[in-house]
């Protein structure tokens, strides 16, 4: 199969992302964590704050600050248990017991893992891995990697400014063995949910912070000892505390001698020993494909996006109202993030809380990131869509929402919970209980023509991190939201007449009031 008909198969024909007949082997599931075994470790307190709010910034992180930082970004948070009938005709249920943490993940199987380059006092100079099941580091090389890695980055990052440097990479494994060829399309979003949370969570901290999309991929994987037929890093992102910090120089001015084999040439090659649970691994050739030809290998590679131009849905314009920036704890919010499946209630929308929502959601654009450079941009390369019903005030009907006027602009009036119902590919969700059907959206040809195959998984992490602004938003007004990628994208696309704008639907959320569901949770922490 081709990599365009690999593409276009996981977003416009899912059946055809993975092969007939395909069966789970839930016996030889692996951990949804990664363990290194026989390494030094580092542990972190189990105590972590239960606020985030009225932290001073530190001007020296310490450890104690890098191990609540890691916990609210990607540790486990939450233990559930939920009760499942196996055969309606009898009195027998199944138990399902699993592990959560403050992101949502494909089924709960979190296939991204977190390592970290720290500079610290009381720590050994090096590359350590998150440990999350034991919420310790793993020491992995020891070493000050500021000029490999700054040249790694292409020379754009005062690396030496930075205390340390976070790498969110994605395990293949952990969820092709349910999804097979589809997990490559969960990867980059529950990447990007991940790297959403990490911004967050870094603000509270008075951490600086920089997402780089593009960087020497053979040269981090040597640098972390990582096997690309298994694992690969998809964003770098240094953390600082200095104010003056220059996060994107020379972006345009890039030494193109630069070669990841070169590179890898400095540090002698590492393989560390690390546990996974399963037994069995099937090869994902096109999992293996799609990264390789992602990958850069000099810094000629290196791209900034240009700035899109505005394309104009038509339409009746709603004005919604002005509202306050939300101001909440976000240990508070990601505590209560609740992601309800058949347990949304349908009740009355104000406009208001739309408002509040849609605006808190797009408020995270613009960010700093290496594809916009050191000035930044003014639009977001993914938006927000949204099929209303039940908005008081706002008629029925399907809207893009412009962040820029704050406005909706309605593509095609009337009530399309039907219409979406028959998209799913499931019946996992009631969408005739759901009054906000959100949807983010992106340029259909996934970004290859700017930025080749790689474009696909930038585009995939990018409406993941704004699926995770939208989540914490949503919270934080009171209501639950649902990640959902079992819908068929045409059909959505027609509803907002994408076509003629050149987008696609890449994620759907339903948004609204729920009630908790009956299962057994308990938090995991002290």
């Amino acid at each position: 199969m081709s990599l365009e008909a690999f593409l276009h198969n996981l977003h416009f024909d899912i059946d055809k992302a993975r092969p007939p007949g395909w069966e789970v082997d839930w016996e030889d599931a692996p951990l949804a964590y990664k363990l290194y075994r026989g390494l030094p470790v580092v542990p972190f307190s189990p105590e972590v704050p239960l606020t985030l709010e009225g932290r001073e910034a530190s001007a020296k992180p310490d450890l104690s600050e890098i191990g609540h930082f890691l916990w609210y970004v990607f540790g486990l948070t939450q233990f559930c248990q939920a009760a499942f009938a196996l055969d309606y005709t009898e009195q027998t249920v199944s138990l399902m017991q699993s592990y959560r943490r403050f992101v949502p993940s494909g089924g709960a199987l979190y296939p991204n893992e977190v390592y970290v380059y720290l500079k610290m006092e009381d720590v050994p100079a090096g590359v350590y891995h998150y440990d999350v099941a034991h919420h310790r580091l793993v020491l992995l090389r020891e070493g000050d990697f500021d000029s490999y890695l700054a040249r790694a980055l292409g020379n754009r990052c005062d690396v030496s400014a930075c205390f340390g440097t976070v790498f969110v990479s994605t395990m293949f494994w952990k969820n092709f063995f349910k999804y097979n060829n589809f997990a490559y399309r969960l990867q980059g979003l529950d990447a990007g949910v991940l790297i959403g949370q990490l911004l967050e969570v870094a603000k509270r901290f008075g951490f600086a912070s920089g997402v780089y999309f593009q960087f020497l991929d053979r040269a981090i994987n040597h640098l972390l000892g990582l096997s690309e037929q298994e694992e690969s890093v998809y964003a770098v992102i240094p953390l600082s505390v200095e104010p003056a910090i220059a996060w994107f120089a020379n972006g345009n001015d890039v030494d193109g001698t630069v070669f990841a084999t070169e590179l890898c040439r400095e540090l002698t090659a590492v393989r560390h020993d690390h546990y996974i649970r399963s037994r069995r691994i099937i090869e994902c050739p096109m999992l293996i494909k799609m990264n390789e030809a992602s990958l850069l290998e000099s810094l000629r590679s290196f791209q900034q996006n240009e700035e899109e131009k505005s394309v104009s849905c038509g339409g009746q314009v709603v004005a919604l109202p002005r509202v306050k920036r939300l101001s909440y704890d976000l240990a508070s919010i990601c505590r209560g993030r609740y992601s309800p499946n058949m347990d949304f209630v349908l009740g009355k929308v104000s406009q208001p809380q739309l408002a509040t929502l849609l605006q808190e959601a797009m408020a995270f654009f613009p960010y700093r990131n290496d594809l916009d450079g050191a000035h930044g941009r003014l639009k977001s390369r993914v938006s927000l869509y949204g099929c209303l019903y039940n908005v008081k005030g706002i008629p029925d009907g399907a809207y893009h929402y412009d962040s820029a006027s704050h406005t909706l602009r309605r593509v095609r009036p009337g009530d399309h919970r039907l219409w979406l119902q028959h998209a799913m590919s499931a019946d996992n969700v009631n969408l005739f209980q759901v009054p906000l059907c959100l949807h983010v959206a992106g340029d259909k040809d996934h970004l290859k023509t700017a930025l080749g195959y790689r474009g696909y998984r930038i585009q995939q992490m990018e409406a993941g991190m704004l699926v995770q602004r939208l989540l914490l938003a949503a919270s934080a007004i009171g209501m639950g939201g649902h990640p959902l990628l079992g819908f068929d994208a045409n059909s959505c696309d027609e509803i907002y007449k994408m076509d003629a704008q050149g987008k696609t639907s890449l994620i759907q959320i339903p948004v609204g009031p729920y009630r908790h569901r009956p299962w057994l949770t308990g938090s995991l922490h002290s």
